[in-house]
């Protein structure tokens, strides 16, 4: 397999994902600082121009809960689901995809505000809610997802991957990630991790 990330990104979750199941794959970087996401190349893999894509021999799979889903049944060695409790598995992809749909969503506000609006005040604006948005969103997360020590309870999942790699945006987005007790804790216990720590240590350095 072929596997395009970029640091900073949600790949890294997906990243730790590959790197758990043992997969046979190539880790590819693209370059957002020179656009290479909107290389026609790059664009033939995935229309959208992000990361991660996963080249696999039936095809490309692109946004992170789709492909975190394929590798949790393609390699269950990797525990990122329990693949017999159909429930337990529904309660994953709902956590991931709260992470993919509102959490990322409220983080790129400050990053990427063009992508919902022109003009200059509009984008400002945006960027100005930005902190409270992520505060609001974290309380949810430690009153209400986050059951401990994972995410789902007592069995580590894919949903560890995705509240890790967005829990380490906060401080970009003036959010203090120790005011979630819960959360932090969880930061400390994925940095435990061996595949966490070669990633931060190599190619997301």
């Amino acid at each position: 397999m072929k596997f395009y990330y970029t640091p900073g990104t949600i790949s890294l979750a997906v990243h730790i994902a590959l790197e758990m199941s043992g997969a046979d794959y190539q880790a590819i970087a693209i370059d957002f600082n020179s656009q290479e996401q909107r290389s026609d190349e790059f664009l033939a893999l995935n229309p959208l121009g992000r990361v991660p894509a996963l080249v696999t021999q039936r095809g490309v799979l692109t946004e992170a809960p789709a492909i975190l889903n394929y590798l949790a049944s393609e390699y269950p060695q990797a525990k990122l689901a329990p693949l017999q409790d159909n429930f337990l598995r529904a309660k994953i992809d709902s956590f991931n995809s709260y992470m993919c749909s509102t959490v990322h969503v409220a983080h790129a506000h400050l990053w990427r505000a063009e992508r919902w609006a022109d003009s200059a005040s509009a984008i400002d604006a945006m960027a100005k809610k930005v902190p409270q948005n992520m505060i609001d969103c974290f309380n949810l997360i430690e009153n209400s997802w986050l059951q401990g020590p994972w995410v789902q309870g007592e069995h580590f999942s894919s949903s560890d991957l995705y509240l890790f790699v967005v829990g380490r945006w906060l401080s970009g987005d003036g959010v203090e990630l120790k005011q979630f007790q819960k959360v932090y804790t969880h930061q400390q216990k994925m940095l435990q991790l061996k595949e966490v720590q070669d990633l931060l240590e190599g190619l997301y350095a």
